[in-house]
Formats: C-alpha cells, sequence, structure tokens
C-alpha cells in the first residue's frame, strides 16, 4: 500500500497513513471546532476509517456538537495533539485533522461550513463555497 497521506502528532508517538483520497474536506466553523481547536476553525478531512492505518494509542474524548450528535475527538496521551474525529452520525468515517498532515500542502479545502458560527476575526477564503451549517444535509 502506497500512502498518499501520512502524519502524526507533535511528539511521534501516533502516526497514520491512508493510500485513497478523502471523501471530503473542509473548514468547520462551529463554536464545538473553534473551542476545542483555540483557533477560529478546523480544517479537517474524512476518510473510510477502514483505509486509514493508525499506529500509537489515542485517547478519545466525547462531547456533544452543535449539531446535538455526539462527537469523539482523538488526541495524543503524551502530547495533546488532536489528530481525529469520529462523529456518531457518520460511522466508519475518520475524521483527520490537516495540520497533522506530514504534507500539509496535500490538504484542499472544498467548502467552508457552519459558517454561522465563525467568529468575527475569522477570515475565510473568498472562493471556497459557503454554508450556514453542517456540510451534509
Amino acid at each position: 500500500m502506497h500512502a498518499k497521506y501520512t502524519g502524526r502528532c507533535l511528539c511521534g508517538d501516533i502516526h497514520y497513513t491512508a493510500a485513497v483520497e478523502p471523501l471530503f474536506a473542509g473548514n468547520c466553523h462551529c463554536t464545538d471546532c473553534q473551542r476545542s481547536s483555540g483557533g477560529a476553525y478546523i480544517p479537517a478531512m474524512f476518510f473510510p476509517e477502514k483505509e486509514v492505518v493508525v499506529s500509537g494509542d489515542a485517547r478519545y474524548f466525547e462531547s456533544m456538537a452543535d449539531s446535538g450528535n455526539m462527537h469523539r475527538r482523538g488526541f495524543c496521551r503524551n502530547c495533546g495533539s488532536q489528530l481525529f474525529a469520529k462523529f456518531s452520525h457518520l460511522p466508519g468515517l475518520l475524521g483527520i485533522k490537516a495540520g497533522t498532515l506530514d504534507d500539509t500542502s496535500r490538504y484542499v479545502p472544498k467548502l467552508d461550513f457552519h459558517v454561522a458560527s465563525a467568529t468575527t476575526w475569522d477570515f475565510m477564503n473568498p472562493q471556497l463555497p459557503k454554508k450556514q451549517g453542517a456540510a451534509q444535509g
């Protein structure tokens, strides 16, 4: 398997590879993502979970997202880097935070979503489509 996407946490305890293209790539501006990241949005890519090989043991924290769905965030137990996301309404998919990629230029967002929750100081790419709420539905 030739990995198209590789990445890791800050300390290197967790690595991942994916040999397929993401099913979705976009910037989430919801309040939940702002609070968990400490930034204006989270750049995320979603892959079929079975196509992502993870080495290392991520710890998951579960919370209720703005949508009312359960959101599980996977992070490194050692350095605290947030790497992964799993949503109750998207079984079988694994979200990967684009900032953890070894080659961040591989991330190509297709959409800004939950823009109704964006902060006043958030600057979005004017060329990307905008969606007020969730990327799906």
